[in-house]
């Protein structure tokens, strides 16, 4: 009667011997450790998870002193290669049975990164208005001012200088609007992501002949509704940073990866989706220095010494209009961006 019980639970849950030996383990642990009862039975438990050992003094500690341990945000990597934090309590059930219940955390922790990566936008978003509000107005007078004493002068010597203050004032005018991000509301019409990185693929074989560009796509992807211009310029931002920043740490084999996935029953933000699809910019590059992590995508930042610190910030602005949003995991030689958009269709 309990075992129908536990299988019908959604916590992981599972039955070890005294040996930390695999006795039973309900379909929510299967699922969990994306590999079957049967494949596991009888194995030691802290064999079949990288960073077992931890586990393992746990689970020995609660049976040697009879008493109950809860671990919070332990990190596992599975026998699949994937990484998972979760919390997990050992208790034991007499000398030679241990219950060993597995809560994963990976999604509640996305959904406050998320939440707070957004709200985060959205406050740089109102400042960068205000900014934008304050700054172009003196700029038109500037530039007004500037015209109309051009007209004024006879010497071309100093009409050279008023022109020099109008393409200044302009390109501080074109500035401001990019801080701002795309200013037209997107179209979402039927689009194939693959079409999308295609034409982006094409634009950087022209634009950097020496980095190797790798193509790993899911050809079973459906379409998604979409504006194919504005993402064509969200992951060209992204992977055109990529490159710049190979080309600068001047890497012996510059290598560019563009992946597409589908992910089920996917989190983003606080709105868990059905499918979603994730497109990986993956590079080999130096990686991001920790201190610019948390303000990756603010506009003005920027880890390279040409860079206007715009890209990632319109990048991440043309996602969150789809929807979506961009990830990033980095270290010196792996570098991923995962850019992650729904694919259910939208109802406006």
């Amino acid at each position: 009667m309990y075992q129908r019980l536990m299988e019908h639970l959604t916590t992981a849950v599972l039955l070890l011997d005294g040996e930390l030996r695999l006795r039973w383990m309900n379909p929510a642990a299967e699922a969990l450790l994306a590999i079957s009862l049967s494949r596991l039975k009888g194995l030691p438990l802290p064999s079949l998870v990288d960073g077992g050992e931890e586990i393992g003094e746990l689970l020995d500690k609660a049976r040697d002193e009879f008493h109950p341990f809860t671990q919070r945000e332990a990190r596992l990597t599975l026998v699949t290669g994937e990484v998972l934090t979760v919390d997990y309590t050992v208790s034991p059930l007499s000398a030679d049975e241990l219950l060993l219940e597995v809560q994963p955390r990976d999604r509640l922790l996305r959904i406050s990164r998320e939440e707070a990566l957004q709200t985060r936008q959205e406050t740089i978003k109102v400042l960068a208005r205000g900014l934008a509000h304050e700054v172009k107005n003196p700029l038109g007078g500037i530039r007004g001012a500037a015209q109309l004493l051009e007209r004024d002068l006879d010497d071309p010597g100093l009409q050279e200088f008023t022109r020099i203050i109008i393409e200044e004032v302009d390109r501080l005018r074109d500035l401001v609007d990019s801080m701002l991000g795309p200013n037209r509301m997107i179209r979402h019409e039927p689009l194939n992501i693959h079409k999308v990185l295609e034409r982006v693929r094409a634009l950087l074989i022209v634009e950097q002949p020496g980095v190797w560009i790798e193509r790993d796509y899911d050809p079973s992807l459906p379409d998604l509704a979409g504006d194919e211009s504005q993402l064509i310029q969200a992951v060209l931002n992204v992977a055109r940073n990529a490159v710049e920043a190979m080309t600068e740490a001047d890497i012996a084999s510059p290598r560019l990866t563009l992946r597409t996935r589908a992910r089920r029953q996917f989190t983003l933000g606080a709105e868990r989706h059905r499918l979603v699809c994730e497109v990986a910019i993956i590079d080999n590059g130096p990686g991001i220095p920790e201190s610019l992590r948390e303000t990756l995508f603010y506009p003005m930042v920027s880890g390279r010494a040409e860079g206007s610190g715009l890209g990632l910030s319109i990048a991440q602005s043309i996602l969150h209009q789809h929807q979506g949003l961009i990830e990033c995991d980095s270290e010196p030689g792996h570098t991923q961006f995962r850019l992650l958009i729904p694919l259910e269709k939208r109802h406006d």
